[in-house]
């Protein structure tokens, strides 16, 4: 089994969901009492999302990239990064490692192909929506037409993740809001919808909505026990 190493802690509510569900998944293949080798480093997020407010990607970029060597050197066979948000500094993050990243978008862009999705819509924060990092690579790489909501939903998808979900609150409220977006995404034509932050999944799941969706702490929590085992 190889060493998986979480680069963690933004927010550490979504990282006990990456840790909960790759044990999980360890134990499902393995049986006993089998559970994950994990390196994880949890960083407090509290400064770094000050650094996001201001817009100081670089010094976000030194940060995580320093917390992702120390994983490599710690052991780790490959590292996820375990936040959507934090992808956009992930070229940063590889040059300063050795050891293979496993990229959310790739991850989830890998299962809409296999499932034959060619229309998704993304929901995240406003930079995993708006800045290209994230989408662009969905449409570049593999070829997916994506589709996000109008600028006011935007705000509220983001304002629920940090001022809500990042502080472990869930609001039915919030559920409500969240649902008519995607529902709209849907009407647009969108065929799936990401969800593309690591803690929406503590506030929608399929249940919610008739138009498929892909949480990607699942798919991504996924994709390390395969590489793993």
């Amino acid at each position: 089994m190889k060493t998986i190493g979480l680069l963690g802690g933004m927010s550490w509510e979504s990282t006990v969901g990456y840790y909960r569900a790759i044990n999980e998944g360890v134990k499902k293949s393995l049986g006993g009492l089998h559970s994950a080798e994990i390196i994880l480093h949890s960083v407090d997020f509290d400064p770094v999302e000050k650094l996001l407010e201001r817009g100081e990607w670089e010094r976000i970029a030194e940060i995580l990239a320093e917390a992702a060597h120390g994983i490599q050197e710690a052991g780790a066979d490959f590292l996820l990064i375990c936040t959507n948000t934090m992808h956009k500094v992930a070229p940063q993050i590889e040059n300063s490692i050795s050891i293979p990243l496993l990229h959310i978008a790739d991850a989830t862009a890998e299962i809409l192909t296999e499932d034959n999705v060619g229309k998704t819509g993304l929901i995240g924060t406003s930079f995993t929506m708006e800045h290209d990092f994230y989408k662009g690579r969905l449409r570049e790489k593999y070829g997916l037409d994506v589709l996000i909501p109008g600028a006011r939903d935007r705000k509220t998808v983001h304002d629920v993740i940090f001022r809500e979900l990042c502080m472990g609150h869930m609001k039915n409220s919030s559920r409500t809001e969240y649902i008519r977006i995607i529902n709209e995404l849907a009407d647009m034509g969108a065929e799936a919808v990401i969800l593309g932050c690591t803690e929406i999944g503590m506030l929608i799941n399929q249940k919610d909505v008739s138009v498929k969706l892909y949480d990607t702490t699942a798919i991504h929590a996924e994709k390390a026990v395969e590489y793993a085992l």
